[in-house]
């Protein structure tokens, strides 16, 4: 594993941490951000390890579903979960305040906990 790919996974480490910290302090809008982050950041590292980067997230979602979700090198659900997540930052980013429920808040760190895990593993072989 490269050194932008080990950063990239301790970004999203300490974000789904900062997500779970938000969500006890009662921020669930920046929580979910927050789990967002941590599956973009995720993406971003698969992306690297092929020598692909993208400054935009639309570009990093797109390409993340193209070169490893619909090729079957990971499975196609976490590129639903990053597209999910990424419509709630959004909500939470722009909408009326605390506009994300705990409830939903909670489903969106088991998803970045589980992708983490995932890419954890497939990127350290």
């Amino acid at each position: 594993m490269n050194e932008d790919i080990e950063h990239l996974i301790i970004k999203a480490q300490q974000s789904l941490a900062a997500s779970k910290l938000l969500l006890e302090g009662g921020y669930p809008d920046f929580a979910v951000a927050r789990a967002y982050y941590t599956m973009f950041y995720l993406a971003s590292a698969f992306l690297a390890s092929k020598n692909l980067g993208f400054s935009k997230h639309s570009a990093v979602i797109s390409a993340f579903g193209r070169e490893f979700a619909k090729t079957d090198l990971v499975p196609r659900k976490y590129h639903q979960y990053l597209k999910q997540a990424q419509d709630l930052r959004h909500l939470g980013d722009y909408g009326d305040i605390n506009i994300i429920e705990a409830s939903q808040v909670k489903i969106q760190i088991a998803k970045a906990e589980e992708f983490f895990n995932f890419a954890n593993d497939y990127l350290k072989k």
